[in-house]
């Protein structure tokens, strides 16, 4: 007997994905119609009918997608989930947002809020402590965001490339006397990670570091800036745009407009409120979409999880 072809063999026949034969299925409006006609060819040349129990499990999709941020008032986090929403909108899928405020048990919570309603999948912006071994059960249908975890899919930026390109700038400017604003290395991307490239780029360059470290606030910034101030300091790179708008509002009190600051994140506000600051793009927006399309490469596709490094854009 002739083996009956399934979707994922039309997809192949084709040549696209299980989840545009599953539009074309559905009529779906937004399919390219040189597309759609390839594949209702390569459907009417095999007398290809979808089984009713694959029509069902279709039917039970919700065609929703749940996001937990860990701050609602992030900027960066803001941009990333601007690309996921326009992503997911644009393929028929609605959104849930959720705020975890770093709470591991609240992560658990959304979690299974999540899982209770069915949504088809869930991106997930990760922070140290959380219960990875209770997360496995949804590796199919989960992206960590910011960080990596052996056997889940995951989009995280670039911390060391973007301190790194930062550098490079200024030294390309002429700018030697570097000092870095940071957060505690118990932070692993904005702490560790950032400050370590800091480190290992002054080594590389034979210059002798100045660094301060302290959180994500305001108020971290400007401390740390006059903590740090000298009166050969040329630059303050800061881990993030607001340690970058807290230090430049220390300098603007100190009359000192000889320094550059240097944020990463891309706040306009930084450059808006100081004609001397400078704030590298880490591409938070286009991590987001490439979150989004991860996971539905993994909903609708059935890939397996896999770790993305996104590019930050250049100065």
């Amino acid at each position: 007997m002739e083996k009956k072809l399934t979707i994922l063999d039309i997809a192949s026949l084709s040549g696209v994905g299980k989840s545009t034969v599953s539009r074309v299925l559905n009529q779906d409006p937004k399919v390219n119609p040189e597309t759609r006609a390839r594949v209702e060819a390569v459907i009417a040349q095999h007398g290809f009918v979808p089984s009713k129990s694959a029509r069902a499990m279709r039917s039970q999709s919700q065609r929703v997608i749940g996001i937990v941020v860990s701050r609602l008032d992030s900027s960066s986090e803001n941009q990333a989930v601007r690309g996921m929403l326009e992503t997911f909108y644009g393929c028929g899928y609605d959104a849930v947002l959720m705020e975890s405020k770093f709470s591991p048990a609240k992560v658990s919570e959304h979690l299974a809020v999540l899982s209770r309603r069915g949504v088809d999948g869930i991106i997930l912006f990760a922070f140290n402590d959380l219960d990875y071994a209770a997360m496995a059960p949804l590796t199919d249908k989960l992206v960590l965001m910011a960080r990596e975890r052996p056997g889940f899919s995951s989009v995280c930026y670039d911390d060391e490339g973007a301190v790194r390109a930062v550098l490079a700038h200024l030294r390309e400017r002429g700018i030697d006397e570097v000092a870095y604003l940071g957060v505690d290395r118990k932070d692993l991307t904005t702490g560790l990670r950032r400050h370590q490239a800091y480190l290992d780029d002054c080594k590389e360059h034979g210059r002798t570091p100045h660094a301060a470290l302290g959180d994500l606030s305001l108020q971290s910034g400007y401390r740390l800036a006059a903590e740090l101030l000298t009166p050969t300091t040329q630059a303050l790179v800061c881990a993030s745009d607001t340690l970058a708008i807290g230090a430049a509002k220390y300098l603007q009190e100190q009359g000192r407009t000889d320094i550059l600051v240097s944020g990463l994140g891309s706040n306009p506000m930084l450059t808006f409120l100081f004609a001397n600051a400078l704030s590298l793009d880490f591409g938070y927006k286009d991590a987001g979409i490439l979150a989004a399309r991860q996971l539905l490469d993994q909903i609708e596709e059935g890939q397996a999880p896999r770790a993305t490094i996104a590019p930050c854009q250049p100065l």
